[in-house]
């Protein structure tokens, strides 16, 4: 294991969406006196109440900007003093990336490229600066019934979305080659938990549920992922940026298949608990639809690596995630009805516009 680094000032950027938010929030509670510029351009993703906890500390700063905005991106860097970067920024959504593929090649590999170009000239100026690229097991591609994504696995992604993060990924592992830029690079299975956007599937099944509106369930439901809560994630991601060996890949999974019709009855189940309708209510607005294209059939990760090398595993439990998140979904309505009719992009005027 390498010996630890101990990061005084972080650019984190995509800080306000789900995983970002959390590692920020995670992050700052455990490294007090490390100073976090969140750069975020708050597309409808990004949600700046996710960060109420952190946001009168004065080590956290947040700044709206486009990480394709290269004078932006190195101002950062050279004014925060920066010694490490972790890469949130992306856009995310398959389907959206489907239908509108050509944000996809701008925000992933274009502003992943612009990121590190700035960070390869603020290296040579900074002894030890770290840059850790946050991606998905989705760059893969797909798995069939038996088997596990390692670090290993070719890249084979199967959507523009996979295939623009397999293009960052890529120019990650250039930069490290190429330039000598101490880089990281974690590829993770499918979060859940608190703060998640209800275009995805829990999220959206809690929702529809409550509003007792159809399920959508895409072809037969039997895709399988492997699920990670979104804390479990953050810690892993600290690990790497503090432990990790430059130039390295960590795959970080849950160790959790679900299909996704499984996951489905589950949170209907709960929810049916919680709601006190009776047994199998929700079960009935189920709504299988048309499959997406591309739709990869299996995802399974195997973070055997992470755990070997750096001592990290998962601590929660599905049981106890998906309770806990469900819980807190429901103790949260109205930051989802919010997100949901999009009022939560006025809190960014609230709070920063007259700066």
């Amino acid at each position: 294991m390498q010996d630890a680094f101990t990061p005084t000032s972080l650019l984190v950027t995509g800080g306000a969406g789900f995983i970002g938010s959390n590692f920020i929030n995670h992050f700052m509670a455990g490294n007090p006196g490390c100073r976090v510029i969140n750069l975020d351009l708050l597309t409808y993703a990004g949600n700046l109440k996710n960060l109420a906890a952190v946001e009168e500390n004065p080590d956290y700063r947040f700044v709206k900007g486009d990480i394709c905005d290269a004078g932006l991106v190195a101002g950062l860097l050279a004014e925060g003093e920066v010694d490490a970067v972790v890469h949130f920024a992306a856009e995310s959504h398959v389907d959206r990336s489907i239908t509108g593929p050509d944000i996809f090649v701008r925000t992933n590999v274009l502003g992943t490229q612009t990121l590190l170009e700035a960070s390869r000239l603020h290296a040579e100026r900074v002894a030890g600066f770290r840059f850790l690229q946050v991606s998905t097991d989705e760059v893969y591609g797909s798995l069939g019934a038996q088997g596990y994504f390692t670090e290993e696995t070719p890249l084979a992604p199967n959507s523009p979305y996979s295939a623009s993060k397999a293009g960052a990924d890529l120019l990650v592992r250039a930069y490290s080659e190429t330039f000598g830029l101490a880089t990281l690079n974690t590829r993770c299975s499918n979060n859940y938990g608190p703060y998640h956007f209800p275009e995805k599937l829990i999220p959206l099944m809690i929702h529809n549920i409550l509003k007792k509106k159809p399920l959508p369930v895409y072809g037969d439901g039997l895709n399988v992922r492997d699920w990670l809560h979104v804390k479990d994630h953050s810690v892993a991601i600290e690990r790497v940026l503090k432990l990790g060996k430059p130039g390295e890949i960590f795959n970080v999974g849950g160790n959790n298949e679900w299909k996704n019709i499984d996951i489905v009855n589950l949170v209907c189940d709960l929810m049916d608990e919680r709601l006190g309708r009776r047994p199998g209510e929700s079960r009935g607005l189920i709504a299988f639809v048309k499959d997406r294209k591309g739709h990869d059939r299996r995802y399974a990760i195997d973070a055997s690596k992470l755990k070997r090398e750096l001592s990290w595993e998962p601590s929660y439990t599905f049981e106890r995630g998906i309770a806990e998140t469900i819980d807190w979904y429901l103790a949260n309505q109205g930051w989802v009805e919010e997100v949901v009719s999009g009022a939560y992009r006025e809190y960014y005027e609230k709070q920063y516009g007259q700066h």
